[in-house]
């Protein structure tokens, strides 16, 4: 038997938000795999590369136009990586949910009422949704909870974060979600703990808060630190992007994760083996 037929089938990935940083760095993920092919691209009708082919950013064809409707964009797909806004990814959602198309979300800024949505959609589809994919973030993750149980006492924490100016939500939902690992590792609420900015007389530090410090400028990819500062020592947790190529291989790992998952809502712990 010819090795062509021994081979695993290539995962069929449409990519949202085509002709954006993020999209451009997933197609060229995708196309430089050797277990996947491009299978859709998508973006909004306004984008002036609609009708484009979706790698010729690259000086290369993939035979995929990029399209602004959403069933056109996704007929070939089984799966579907977004890294979008919470209103396009929605309405993604709901397309994938009805074609039954496998779907992987690095978009952040969801409402209560829209993770709801979502997690009621991965009782039909399999779905990966994570504020960062990044291998080594998730890793992160896993270290704070650690020191967070052992630094509950004495301990002030801050979590600073940076990204480019373009960035729309702040603070990023990587910070967002150091700051739920930690809370949850100290036996406390973020919603009630958190400070997301200081200014003027505030009076003393309440030592039971989380603090959140935003930067944006630049071209910053992405730098996240969470800071306990104690009475004569300071640990510091940091991780830093240089790169998105982190979050789009983090996204492909993903996909093949869910190739074994007929429904379900997971995170990157779960596609890493880290619960």
């Amino acid at each position: 038997m010819s090795t062509a037929a021994n081979a695993s089938p290539l995962h069929q990935i449409a990519i949202a938000g085509a002709s954006g940083r993020m999209g451009r760095m997933l197609i060229e993920a995708v196309q430089n795999a050797g277990d996947a092919k491009l299978a859709g691209a998508l973006d909004v009708a306004a984008s002036p590369a609609i009708g484009a082919d979706a790698a010729a950013f690259l000086g290369a064809s993939s035979g995929v136009k990029i399209a602004s409707d959403l069933r056109e964009g996704l007929k070939n797909a089984r799966y579907l990586i977004d890294f979008t806004r919470p209103e396009g990814t929605m309405a993604h959602l709901r397309v994938c949910r009805e074609l039954g198309v496998k779907l992987v979300i690095g978009t952040t800024g969801f409402t209560d009422a829209q993770k709801a949505e979502i997690q009621d959609a991965a009782r039909d589809i399999a779905i990966v949704m994570a504020p960062n994919m990044a291998v080594g973030v998730n890793v992160v993750f896993k270290l704070l909870a650690q020191a967070a149980k052992a630094l509950k006492e004495g301990y002030d924490i801050e979590i600073i974060e940076a990204h480019h100016r373009h960035k729309v939500d702040a603070p990023s939902g990587t910070a967002l979600k150091m700051g739920e690992v930690v809370a949850e590792a100290v036996g406390r609420n973020l919603q009630e703990c958190a400070v997301y900015g200081r200014e003027g007389v505030t009076g003393e530090r309440d030592p039971s808060t989380i603090g959140f410090a935003t930067i944006r400028g630049g071209d910053v990819v992405g730098d996240h630190t969470v800071l306990f500062a104690g009475i004569g020592e300071r640990i510091e947790i940091t991780h830093k992007s240089s790169s998105r190529a982190t979050y789009a291989q983090g996204s492909l790992r993903a996909v093949r994760f869910l190739a074994s998952q007929p429904h379900g809502l997971f995170g990157m712990d779960d596609v890493l083996g880290l619960k």
